[in-house]
């Protein structure tokens, strides 16, 4: 942004006069548990691929405490320290969870990973923050992560260990961290994390070019949790199940951090399956979830389908629009107020529904700002518009990110600290706002972004294309899927078969696969020669079905 420089200092005094940044650490969050409950459970973790429906480790606050210091120390001992990164691509399982909370009592800074991200994401990402350990699987979901880690490995000369969970070799998990050479780390460690220390770095999908590293600091991350816990009134005895992955905010900051801010217990599922998970939290009294919509409407249909009731008090929504049946549904077959939510990973959650006023205000909006942060509707000159009016929304506060690492250049904030989320929207006359299209070039599948630029990109690479354009057509279970619109070279041919091989070849994230192709003459375009993607939108809303089925 052009204009004066924002003044982070002058903001950080701004937010610590407010209340809104408290200085407390990740690290003192476990501490405050430990003393204050510590044989109460902690962490209860499941996974698919264990036989049975049992938990595969249960953990108190004082056990808890044990592994992370241990963890800690196996860390210290191969030579990370403050300042450097560690890299965890683990579902969520309780290691994810160790690791993260040992990075922060050394001093070093976690770099969440999604499962989904493969090869052609993972060596930018890694190289980029330059990673000294990067912890994986063996093996998920059929994926050989290990494998894929050590081959990395090779053209990363800063990445000097990788640790793989569930491994019987000398790069285990078992060998490296949690046995390590006996060593800890006790809390108080004079290295430790700091509030305004950068404590996690996440990379968004890279929607408009290659992923950016977005900083955030426990002060940002624990102002999040404060203002969310405030909205929808929960406490200590909150039991919250984690389905959304830990590589993403919403399972990290919104679901995992909630929970140690509350000193609650958190419930681990790896993969999710409805029928298990929705017995999962009847079994375990689970009271509080975030997710996105398809997770909502499996939770419905399961229960349907005759899985027991949950216990849910409330349920965080977010990644797309709710549909009003959705949350009627929701109400009358699980007694649950869903609340929406408005939010990003530079901006944590920005504007929430709070449960009281769900029914009515879930599904027309996006819920309105959260305690600590403050979102306007402008135009492109950045005046304030009035309510109703749609024009380009921002938002300012003690969420907010910190900047993008090694990336001065990069637009954040201008000098009154205001940020340009790239979404349109409009606010009603209570100022709760609705998303209403995007200035950016964004696809969201599932509450994922899809990385528009990058899949266009290698569309063009492929030696049969001219042109290529990704664009988002409805799914009823998904939010969006993604159609290709290509145009061929003379006597070339390629099929939808072909764009799924051409992606596989390329180590591209399936999840960010098109998911149906179409071949047309030519693209439509403006006068100076722009894609008109609203005319491809409008052609590619006749792929999807009400019931939310592909038909590529």
């Amino acid at each position: 942004m052009s204009g004066e420089a924002f003044d982070l200092q002058a903001h950080a005094r701004a937010m610590r006069e407010r209340g809104y940044w408290t200085d407390v650490t990740l690290d003192q969050l476990l501490a405050r548990a430990i003393e204050k409950s510590p044989n109460k459970r902690a962490l209860v973790a499941y996974r698919a691929d264990a036989p049975g429906d049992e938990p595969v480790l249960s953990l108190t606050y004082a056990e808890l405490g044990e592994r992370v210091a241990r963890v800690a120390g196996s860390l210290r001992a191969m030579g990370v320290g403050a300042g450097d990164f560690v890299a965890v691509q683990l579902p969520n399982w309780w290691e994810f969870v160790v690791v993260s909370l040992a990075c922060g009592r050394i001093g070093a800074i976690v770099n969440p990973l999604m499962p989904i991200f493969r090869e052609r994401e993972l060596g930018f990402m890694l190289g980029f923050c330059d990673a000294k350990v990067f912890v994986v699987p063996d093996t998920f979901r059929g994926f050989d992560f290990a494998s894929m880690a050590r081959g990395l490995q090779q053209s990363l000369p800063k990445l000097e260990q990788v640790v793989v969970v569930g491994g019987t070799g000398p790069d285990s998990f078992e060998a490296l961290l949690s046995k390590g050479d006996g060593s800890t780390v006790p809390y108080g460690d004079s290295a430790s994390l700091k509030g305004d220390d950068l404590a996690v770095l996440m990379f968004t999908s890279g929607t408009t070019g290659e992923p950016k590293g977005v900083m955030h600091l426990c002060n940002t991350m624990v102002a999040c949790t404060n203002a969310l816990a405030n909205r929808f009134h929960l406490a200590d005895d909150a039991v919250l199940l984690c389905c959304s992955p830990m590589g993403h905010m919403t399972g990290y900051a919104a679901v995992m951090v909630q929970s140690l801010h509350l000193g609650g217990t958190l419930i681990l599922q790896d993969v999710w399956d409805p029928q298990r998970g929705v017995r999962i939290m009847a079994e375990e009294g689970v009271t509080h979830t975030a997710a996105s919509t398809p997770f909502l409407a499996d939770i419905c249909n399961a229960v349907a389908a005759g899985a027991p009731r949950p216990a849910l008090r409330t349920f965080l929504c977010g990644g797309a629009p709710i549909p009003s049946m959705l949350i009627d549904r929701a109400a009358a077959e699980l007694d649950l107020h869903v609340s929406s939510l408005w939010g990003m990973t530079e901006a944590l959650a920005g504007t929430l529904t709070e449960p009281e006023r769900a029914a009515e205000k879930s599904s027309s909006t996006d819920g309105r700002a959260v305690d600590g942060v403050e979102v306007r509707v402008v135009d492109d000159a950045g005046r304030p518009l009035p309510a109703g009016e749609t024009g380009r929304l921002m938002v300012r506060g003690a969420q907010m990110f910190v900047g993008y690492y090694k990336r001065p250049e990069f637009p954040s904030f201008d000098a009154q600290g205001w940020f340009d989320t790239g979404d349109l929207a409009y606010a009603d006359d209570e100022g709760y706002i609705r998303i209403n299209g995007r200035t950016k070039d964004v696809l969201i599948r599932g509450g994922e972004n899809v990385p528009v630029f990058e899949i266009e990109n290698l569309l063009y690479k492929h030696p049969a294309v001219v042109d290529a354009a990704l664009v988002g057509y409805p799914d009823a279970r998904l939010g969006e899927r993604g159609c290709a619109f290509v145009t061929l070279k003379p006597e070339a041919a390629l099929d939808f078969a072909g764009v799924q091989a051409w992606m596989a070849e390329n180590k591209v994230a399936r999840q960010y696969w098109p998911e149906h192709l179409e071949v047309i003459d030519a693209m439509p375009r403006t006068a100076s020669g722009k894609i008109q993607k609203f005319v491809l939108r409008e052609r590619a809303k006749a792929f999807g079905s009400a019931d939310g089925t592909n038909r590529a």
